[in-house]
């Protein structure tokens, strides 16, 4: 029997029960991509991160959705940074994690549960709406519609429409060429506000996507003339994060508490 650590951190979040839940198992080495996808089936959250330590506050990390492993995950990152900073006595305050395919993401610990994460700002690009939007934002005529590497950003008209959306999931689910949809719009209480829908990922509603605010900061620091920002995505669990654009990169603040410690027990494998 091989057993592996487990824990499970509410990011983006300082409260239990609130942020977007991630689990994290901690490696000596990668598993074979068809285990780490099984374990990540079987926990059944947006994400689980697989770290595998390289050296003091160096690592590898991949994330795995219940479906698919993904090329970029914020919030899984945050949980991550969160459990290796505990579990090496809190001895570094900068952790650097080493992606397949976004580089290397620098994390660090700024204290009492925050922790800022630098990333490659994904710059928006204006496309025409791809056909059958209208239908997905059921029946709701976006203002603009913008493509990045991963996801589709549509802005509406008010935070309003973004809170009362209901998507038709098996349209978006067949939408080509996109992991998902962002929907966002000026916040009331905060510069700005989103969503973010991946039922082609297995995840119908993301509670809180960090990735996804590596595209929507840009947009929103041009639209807003300014370079550090308040957002909030207004999921049913929510979450808040202060983003930055500094140069060609993003900077997503935020918090994490850690939620449960097990051991994963591999029987027979």
């Amino acid at each position: 029997m091989q057993n592996l650590p487990l824990y499970q951190v509410d990011a983006f979040s300082d409260q239990l029960f609130g942020g977007n839940p991630a689990a994290v198992v901690p490696l000596p080495q990668f598993l074979p991509d068809e285990v780490m996808q099984k374990i990540a089936a079987e926990n059944n959250l947006s994400e689980t991160a697989f770290v595998v330590v390289r050296g003091p506050g160096k690592f590898d990390i991949r994330w795995f959705t219940p479906t698919m492993e993904v090329r970029l995950c914020g919030h899984a990152t945050l949980a991550s940074a969160h459990i290796m900073f505990h579990s090496g006595g809190q001895q570094f305050k900068k952790m650097h994690f080493r992606t397949w395919e976004a580089g290397t993401i620098v994390v660090t610990a700024n204290g009492a549960g925050s922790y800022s994460m630098d990333f490659p700002a994904d710059i928006p690009k204006k496309v025409r709406a791809p056909k059958g939007l209208k239908g997905i934002l059921g029946g709701l005529q976006p203002v603009e519609v913008y493509a990045g590497l991963d996801d589709l950003m549509v802005v509406l008209k008010n935070q309003k429409q973004v809170k009362n959306l209901t998507p038709n999931f098996p349209m978006l689910a067949s939408l080509k060429k996109r992991r998902g949809l962002l929907v966002t719009a000026a916040g009331k209480k905060h510069d700005f506000v989103s969503r973010g829908f991946f039922p082609a990922y297995g995840i119908d509603e993301d509670p809180v996507t960090g990735s996804a605010h590596t595209l929507l900061t840009p947009y929103w620091a041009k639209k807003l003339k300014k370079k550090r920002l308040d957002a909030r995505q207004i999921s049913a669990r929510g979450g808040n994060l202060t983003c930055e654009l500094k140069g060609k990169k993003v900077r997503l603040t935020g918090q994490a508490i850690t939620y449960l410690s097990g051991q994963i027990m591999l029987e027979n494998l």
